[in-house]
């Protein structure tokens, strides 16, 4: 049986909720910085409901939470720092019900609204043709050009890029054979650009990799180039070449499927080269500015192509 609930509580910022807040420090053994993201979550909750002159925590309904999330979302809060104010609440409302305080959680079933994909920037094309056409000034530096080439020549990914072996490269045929999600394999184009930097790197890496070591992109140790590596190289390369942008290995990807997109149309053709099993994945991945879309409607479609306008009034007029 419930315990019965106080007719009125406070929502101020002392009381039950300084006791929760102690409840974390000294039971929960929850950081400082901890206990301060949830006593700042709680007291904006606070704040609000005493501006609606709400009867006290254990009246909280679930009705007033909704209206609560929706003023959030008005003041900007992004979906995923909305959930975490749930999740706060939530916890708070385990203590008052463990404490009597509440006779029920009006926050479990209340759910945050999903924050649209925030996607990486784009390089411009021409800064991007500056940055991979700057000369390299070390070997560490032909191995740097090498990768961020293939990586924007192919769309790969960071982990596709770092575990890539010698022999997955085809110079010949132009080339290279990735592994991707769920040990996928796909045979991707490599471009001329990049078969040049590749050509220029082997020598400098067969000076550094003993012939037992597989990977192509190796440290200056010669074993594996690890993830951390090529991100902290290619925000070096960024910074010295004098990009006007941080670079990180996703927007060269992100750059190759929406320079691609924009070029050809073909979503299809990148969701392959992609590696996505679903196109709806490539759809918020890549994107096209609207003017972009509208100029391939008109252009393409049987029912949208725009006719000389002097030419349809004339025959409207003669007809």
């Amino acid at each position: 049986m419930s315990a019965p609930v106080p007719a009125r509580q406070s929502c101020e910022l002392g009381g039950p909720l300084a006791d929760f807040i102690q409840h974390l420090a000294s039971e929960k053994r929850l950081s400082p910085l901890t206990c301060t993201n949830y006593q700042r979550d709680l007291q904006r909750l606070a704040a609000w409901l005493m501006e609606q002159d709400s009867p006290g925590w254990g009246r909280v309904s679930g009705h007033d939470l909704r209206r609560y999330v929706a003023h959030l979302s008005r003041q900007g809060l992004s979906g995923r720092s909305i959930a975490r104010h749930l999740s706060a609440i939530r916890r708070f409302y385990q203590y008052l019900l463990r404490e009597r305080l509440a006779s029920d959680n009006p926050a479990l079933d209340i759910r945050a609204p999903k924050s649209r994909r925030r996607l990486p920037g784009v390089a411009d094309v021409d800064q991007l043709n500056y940055l991979l056409d700057a000369a390299p000034d070390d070997p560490l530096e032909i191995r740097d050009r090498c990768m961020f080439e293939l990586m924007y020549s192919s769309g790969l990914r960071l982990a596709e890029l770092a575990s890539l072996d010698i022999d997955a490269v085809d110079r010949q045929a132009g080339e290279a054979r990735v592994v991707g999600k769920g040990g996928k394999a796909r045979l991707l184009p490599v471009g001329r650009k990049a078969l040049q930097a590749i050509a220029q790197w082997l020598p400098v890496r067969s000076q550094l990799a003993p012939e037992s070591e597989r990977a192509l992109f190796v440290s200056r140790r010669g074993d594996r180039l690890s993830h951390r590596s090529i991100q902290a190289r290619l925000s070096r390369w960024g910074i010295v070449k004098g990009a006007d942008q941080k670079l990180h290995p996703h927007m060269l990807r992100h750059s190759f499927a929406s320079h691609l997109l924009e070029s050809s149309g073909d979503l299809r053709a990148v969701q392959e080269l992609l590696g996505h099993a679903d196109i709806a994945t490539t759809q918020v991945y890549t994107h096209l500015d609207f003017q972009h879309l509208a100029r391939v409607y008109d252009q393409s479609h049987p029912r949208a192509r725009r006719r000389n306008t002097a030419t349809h009034d004339n025959q409207e007029g003669n007809s």
